[in-house]
């Protein structure tokens, strides 16, 4: 079914690369213009490569091969008044918005007692304070619009604990709880706001890095190893994959979905 998402508007976070980027593409082949927002540059307290402008560039012509319109804006999600100062112009450009998906986020594992104050607060910054800053810098929009849908990307750690990940499972349990929260004052707008929970996904994210210090905390408590084990037998999924249950939840087809958790997580909160 092609034009799942004809001419209406999407904001999506962290949208360089990985992820993000997938589900840019995804709607706009959809019919979806999109507004592009990424820090495209040094994420904090991570060890894992950060995004550039250059890949920021990269979205942009992507989308914009499938012949949809994108705005590409540069911007820190901890920073609300900097996102807000980039969004109201594209925006206005692109002549509304819709969609919002809050993908920006990061991933710091260590085991607790390596956990320093810094990355504590720089994950809840940038997946906590991060999306409600998305939500306050585009909602009001959709509000004008009439309706649209609102996707917060959590994870399978949002659902059930995974070990040596103790910030990035307390953010992801508060972006769901964000997602509740939101769906529940938002839909007498007309506004669904979802939460998306999948398991490991092939970005930069999940790289060597991510899994040498699983390695290394296994070796301290292996009992734990089973958790991050999928049902299914695949260990890890694509960014695609995300981007098609975002697609579903930006679209008519989910018009009466809000307040829901859905996980692409190929049965690994089943464990």
């Amino acid at each position: 079914m092609a034009g799942r998402v004809a001419g209406k508007v999407a904001l999506i976070t962290g949208a360089a690369r990985g992820q993000g980027r997938a589900e840019a593409i995804r709607l706009a082949q959809e019919g979806a213009d999109v507004i592009a927002v990424d820090i495209a540059g040094p994420l904090p307290s991570v060890s894992y490569p950060s995004p550039t402008p250059a890949d920021l560039d990269e979205t942009v012509r992507l989308v914009e091969k499938t012949g949809r319109r994108a705005r590409a804006v540069q911007a820190d999600v901890r920073d609300l008044a900097a996102l807000r100062a980039g969004v109201e112009p594209a925006v206005a450009e692109l002549g509304g918005l819709d969609i919002i998906v809050a993908n920006a986020g990061i991933c710091v594992p260590r085991p607790w007692d390596e956990v320093t104050e810094q990355i504590f607060d720089d994950t809840l910054g940038v997946n906590v304070r991060g999306v409600w800053n998305t939500v306050m810098a585009g909602a009001g929009h959709l509000v004008e619009r009439g309706g649209g849908s609102i996707i917060l990307i959590s994870s399978a750690a949002g659902l059930k604990v995974q070990p040596f990940l103790l910030p990035y499972t307390t953010s992801k349990w508060a972006v769901r709880g964000m997602a509740k929260a939101f769906a529940t004052e938002l839909a007498r707008h007309h506004i669904r706001v979802n939460s998306v929970h999948p398991t490991g996904v092939n970005t930069p994210m999940a790289g060597e890095t991510l899994g040498a210090a699983f390695a290394k905390g296994f070796e301290g408590d292996p009992r734990l190893a089973g958790m991050l084990t999928n049902l299914l037998p695949v260990t890890i999924t694509e960014p695609e994959d995300v981007a098609d249950t975002v697609l579903f939840l930006a679209s008519d087809e989910s018009k009466y979905v809000t307040a829901h958790e859905l996980a692409p997580d190929a049965g690994v909160t089943e464990f």
